[in-house]
């Protein structure tokens, strides 16, 4: 045990010789998208399809769960979502990682290659004759926006034959660098297979870097993304064209600049930062032209109210062609609260009755709290500076208060790391702006250790008790105390714009890299440290709510409680933070929610009064 720590030592020393100081994007080493979602699908995992499927089976993983449909899938090690690729034919993929269904590296993890994740069908009836031609069809990307799979990497597909209970490899492919996504068809008509409970399973089988020395850079590796999973009869090797005209890319903030902002600094800016338009990205998967119409909604969530409804019109759209359309918006948020808001976005295209329609709607969350926003939330991967020279290597970000206002904390997503050697000590920082560039330090933290949030995308708040006063342009970051990577989280999908500096060798440079840093300052009236045990309902009254599990709305009999005054419904998650704020009302809407347990609470003039739980399905 000695001779192995002697050796690491020796292989860090060397590597931190031979590589000077850098900007470094790594994979995660865990996912908070499914960490947080982990233990209601363990309460779940029981609601399953019931006997064996029948044809077809069908899945372009537009669902909004982050795993994969039980009714469909019999295992759940997959991520199913829409940022680990920018070239999907329709909205929702499943990405194969590193990382196991509790959302860390796999145990088995090496740099000589292992099995990782799998994606496992229920049993299928294909007790058919060949002469039915049963075909099996699906499209692949290696990589995507996440880590590309090596050469000694791949993709596998089996199918099980049920009469011998034994899985057959019928496909493979190696890992490479071609960004494209592909399609595959793969005829079934082996009599082992043509029976009554087939399965088909895709499997990758991953290996870190062989370059362990660094256990701060390790992390999820070999991405490959899987689409538009069909199994029917009466088809050919052809048959790899739908008729499917269907969103591609996830809708982004209406705003300007931010994914996110405080309200009361959008209400002193509304016109400068409110866009002009919607971006949306489909797709005509048909080989003919399809007609299409487009509709676009803004909802108030807090009001429970329309605000906003156009329609964009019809146009035709040529075959297998890609849409990049802007609906001009002629709008500007608005509502009667003060202290926030929060907006629903939903885009759909209304198309021909046979097109699948689970992937022709959008939905965004426009989110106006007290904190500034570049990244959506979705972190894939790591950011940080490493290697010689790095020491006392600074990161910063560019943000601007519109008004004279009050930084209150520090919000950062910092990722796991392999064997725990992210967890260090750094500085915190915030700068004022000197051309361009941070200047003045105008507030440090010496010595703040790296903490992994509780909350989904796992944000840490750094609070700042006496808060610093910013104006105009202000950088938040941190200063390193080491040459070892810190592996913040970075949101690939949203570009910093010249926002992103870092500080080494006695200057500031632009980053290089493209992305933003999952970092966000929070301003305003001082913060209230809760989480659900310093609530006040405990010994308050049980409010009546039905139906419960619930999945779109809740319905709330307020039961004897005497409603005058302010009153509001807040939906809060099990660490106390606040979701969802709307005035009282006898239906409240929850699609927003992601699977889970919250708690329910009905307050008058700001005192809590009655609550209940509530389970969110799907």
């Amino acid at each position: 045990m000695i001779k192995q720590i002697i050796l690491y030592l020796v292989l860090l020393n060397v590597c931190l010789v031979i590589s000077p100081a850098q900007e470094v994007v790594t994979g995660l080493q865990s996912n908070y998208s499914i960490t947080k979602t982990r233990d209601n699908q363990e309460k779940n995992k029981g609601i399953t399809t019931s006997g064996t499927l029948e044809l077809p089976l069908f899945d372009d993983f537009s669902g909004r769960s982050v795993f994969p449909d039980s009714k469909k899938w019999l295992d759940d090690f997959v991520f199913i979502n829409n940022t680990y690729s920018d070239r999907q034919i329709t909205t929702g993929i499943a990405t194969f990682d590193a990382l196991d269904n509790t959302g860390r590296l796999y145990e088995t993890a090496s740099s000589s290659g292992f099995k990782a994740d799998q994606l496992t069908s229920q049993p299928v009836n294909l007790d058919y004759n060949a002469s039915e031609n049963i075909w099996l069809s699906f499209f692949y990307q290696a990589g995507g926006l996440g880590d590309t799979p090596e050469a000694k990497d791949s993709m596998t597909l089996q199918f099980l034959a049920p009469v011998e209970n034994k899985w057959y490899s019928v496909w493979k492919v190696d890992g490479n660098a071609d960004q494209k996504f592909k399609p595959v068809i793969i005829r079934i008509d082996k009599t082992r297979f043509l029976k009554k409970g087939f399965q088909f399973r895709f499997i990758n089988y991953a290996s870190l870097s062989p370059n362990l020395s660094d256990p701060s850079r390790v992390g999820n590796c070999d991405i490959w993304n899987i689409d538009y999973v069909l199994l029917d009869k009466n088809r050919n090797a052809g048959d790899t064209v739908f008729a499917d005209v269907a969103f591609r890319l996830p809708l982004r903030s209406l705003l300007k600049s931010y994914e996110a902002m405080p309200w009361r600094q959008f209400r002193q800016i509304e016109l400068q930062e409110m866009g002009s338009s919607i971006p949306i990205h489909y797709r005509n998967n048909d080989i003919i032209t399809r007609n299409v119409t487009r509709n676009f909604e803004i909802w108030d969530v807090y009001k429970n109210s329309q605000s906003h409804f156009f329609s964009a019109g019809a146009t035709n759209i040529s075959p297998l062609t890609n849409i990049d359309y802007n609906a001009n918006l002629v709008y500007t948020f608005n509502t009667v609260n003060t202290d926030s808001a929060l907006f629903r976005i939903t885009c759909s295209l209304k198309t021909d009755e046979f097109d699948p329609k689970g992937n022709d709607t959008l939905v965004y969350f426009q989110n106006f709290k007290n904190y500034f926003a570049f990244d959506d939330g979705s972190s894939e991967g790591g950011y940080g500076i490493n290697g010689l020279g790095s020491r006392n290597a600074m990161v910063a970000y560019r943000y601007v208060s519109f008004i004279q206002d009050t930084l209150r904390a520090i919000s950062i997503c910092f990722n796991d790391s392999y064997m725990d050697a992210n967890k260090r000590a750094f500085d915190l920082m915030v700068w004022d702006n000197n051309n361009g560039i941070p200047g003045n330090v105008i507030y440090s933290r010496e010595e703040v250790m790296v903490e992994q949030g509780e909350a989904i995308n796992g944000f840490y708040t750094y609070n700042i008790p006496e808060g610093v006063i910013v104006n105009d342009i202000f950088y938040v970051g941190w200063k390193q105390r080491s040459e070892t990577f810190l592996n913040a989280g970075f949101d690939i999908n949203t570009p910093h714009a010249g926002r992103q500096l870092f500080w080494l060798s006695g200057e500031w440079q632009q980053s290089q890299v493209q992305g933003s840093i999952m970092i966000r300052p929070v301003v305003g009236d001082p913060l209230k440290i809760t989480s659900i045990n310093d609530t006040y309902y405990r010994n308050k009254n049980l409010i009546s709510i039905w139906p419960n599990p619930a999945t779109d709305y809740v319905n709330v009999n307020p039961g004897e409680l005497k409603l005058s005054g302010l009153i509001y419904i807040t939906v809060m998650d099990l660490s106390g933070r606040e979701l969802i704020k709307v005035p009282f009302s006898e239906r409240i809407e929850i699609s927003s929610l992601h699977e889970g347990i919250y708690i329910i609470i009905t307050s008058i003039n700001s005192l809590p009064v009655g609550y209940n739980r509530l389970i969110k399905t799907r």
